[in-house]
Order: structure tokens, then C-alpha cells, then sequence
């Protein structure tokens, strides 16, 4: 266990070494509909508040993300795409790294499997062998992988909306085909970890405690006439960058059957990184 969670430091510059960067942009506590759009849709904060029930309800779907992160002038754009089992909360996704800032190199696809207790990557970097897993504890990582990971876990980024406190009714638009109701306020961190499920209240209390320098989180969230997020927009605020993460959700009630690999599949050894100079340093145990 020690390994894997001095490994933490090592996925963490993984993350700066590919440029996590991102755009945050302010948002109102007051959507333009005021209080006439909070009667046609009812009560905001327990919409929203909600939602995170909603999605276990519905049992799964299919996922969309993003993570703009910017820092320092240089912005770069992670993406990610898999399922997700709200009820055992787990999921699968294959995350794009934008090129290195400073070459031309591609990355493979990383191979990420999210859990309530753990992050496993695969295709990790460099010195993991190709058919090996490295596990990171999210509750060991800052942000309790809000955004170390690449892509927001859904299901914490909709638990993180219990900490809602001041929201209000944007109206109704259209996303991805389905008719929602938008609605735009600011989530506390805190307030979310203390109110999150059992598996997902770690997380959010490391993210509380040490992970951003606002806890604070403004959020743009979209939810179907039955309460389910269609599409959700939050911004973090770390020592040095801007975050925005967006997470959409469709296909409900499709496969997304998780498989966790073995303990011989995961790797124990050193990770080398590659830096943003283009240099080489190892990280582990």
C-alpha cells in the first residue's frame, strides 16, 4: 500500500508533464429566469441536490468528458469517453493526452477503470509494462481525482452537487436530443463530503481538506424531466491553474459491467515520468 500511494506524487506530474491546463470562467449565483423559473421547475437546491440519487437510480450510461486546464498562458484539452455503473460506482474510459507542449509526440490512449476506493490506469507511461495496471487510492490523491485522473469520475462530480448552496433556474434547453432544465450556482466541497454516499465521501473530503485553493466549486448542470444529469460543468481552482471540467451522460440503462483487475495484473515497480523539458525522471518506490 505504501508504493501505491507514494505513486500518487508521480500520477500528479504525469498530469502537469502533459500540461493540465484549463479555461475557468466565472459564473452568476443568479440565472436570467430569477425567481419565475425557480417556480416552473421547483425548488433549485433540491433538483440539484438530488441528482447524484437520479443517476444511481438509472442505474448506468454512457459518458462523455473533458478537462481544460489552463496555466501560465498554455492551455491543453484532456478527453474521455466510456460507461458507468452509478449503483456499483465504477467505470471505464479510454482518456486522449493532447500532444507534449513541448513536441510532437502522441500518446496512446490510457486505459482508466474508476472506482469508489481507487483509480487503476493502464498505459500509464513509461517503465509500466503494456499488460500491467498501476492503482492510486483516491482518497490519497489532493483532488480526490477530480481532475488527476484526466476525467472527472461522474458519479463524484454528481455528488459533489450535495454541497450545492446557492443556485437558481436558468431554463429549459435542449442537450443531446433530450429537453432539460439548466441550472447554474456554486457547490462547497465541504458540504459535499459531509453529505456525499459512504464511497464517494473519502474523496470528496481529501478534495476538501488540500485539494483546491477555492472550495467553492461554480457549476452549470442540466437535468432531464426525471432528474438525471445530461450534462454538467464544473469549475476547480487549484495552486496554479484554472480547471474546467464537463461530463455528459446518455444511453441510460446500457452494459457497463466493470471487471477490476487481478493483484498479479498491477504494477509495484517505478514510473518513469516524462517532464515538460522533455527529460525523464522515476517516480515510485
Amino acid at each position: 500500500m505504501g508504493q501505491q500511494r507514494r505513486r500518487t506524487g508521480g500520477t500528479v506530474a504525469a498530469v502537469a508533464a502533459v500540461g493540465l491546463l484549463a479555461v475557468a470562467t466565472g459564473c452568476s449565483d443568479r440565472g436570467p429566469d430569477g425567481a419565475a423559473g425557480a417556480n416552473r421547475a421547483g425548488d433549485p437546491g433540491d433538483a440539484v441536490r438530488r441528482a447524484a440519487d437520479s443517476l444511481v437510480r438509472a442505474g448506468s450510461s454512457k459518458a462523455s468528458t473533458s478537462l481544460e486546464m489552463a496555466s501560465g498562458g498554455t492551455r491543453v484539452t484532456i478527453r474521455g469517453k466510456g460507461v458507468y455503473d452509478f449503483k456499483g460506482q465504477r467505470g471505464r474510459f479510454q482518456v486522449v493526452l493532447p500532444k507534449d507542449p513541448a513536441g510532437d509526440d502522441e500518446h496512446r490512449p490510457i486505459t482508466e477503470l474508476l472506482t469508489a476506493g481507487a483509480l487503476y490506469m493502464k498505459n500509464r507511461g513509461a517503465g509500466v509494462p503494456a499488460d500491467k495496471w498501476v492503482r492510486i487510492e483516491t482518497r490519497s490523491l489532493s483532488d480526490g481525482n477530480l481532475v488527476t485522473g484526466g476525467a472527472t469520475d461522474p458519479l463524484a462530480a454528481a455528488e459533489l452537487l450535495r454541497g450545492t448552496r446557492h443556485v437558481a433556474y436558468v431554463g429549459e434547453e435542449r442537450v443531446g436530443g433530450a429537453e432539460v432544465r439548466h441550472y447554474r450556482g456554486v457547490a462547497d466541497i465541504r458540504g459535499a463530503a459531509k453529505a456525499a454516499s459512504a464511497g464517494q465521501r473519502g474523496a470528496l473530503a481529501a478534495a476538501a481538506a488540500k485539494g483546491f485553493s477555492r472550495k467553492g466549486v461554480p457549476f452549470d448542470v442540466y437535468l432531464d424531466d426525471l432528474g438525471r444529469v445530461r450534462k454538467l460543468r464544473q469549475q476547480f481552482r487549484m495552486a496554479d491553474a484554472n480547471v474546467a471540467s464537463t461530463t455528459l451522460l446518455y444511453d441510460f440503462g446500457v452494459p457497463a459491467g466493470v471487471r477490476l483487475p487481478a493483484d498479479e495484473d498491477i504494477f509495484a515497480g517505478k514510473i518513469a515520468e516524462r517532464q515538460p523539458g522533455g527529460g525523464r525522471t522515476t517516480a515510485g518506490s
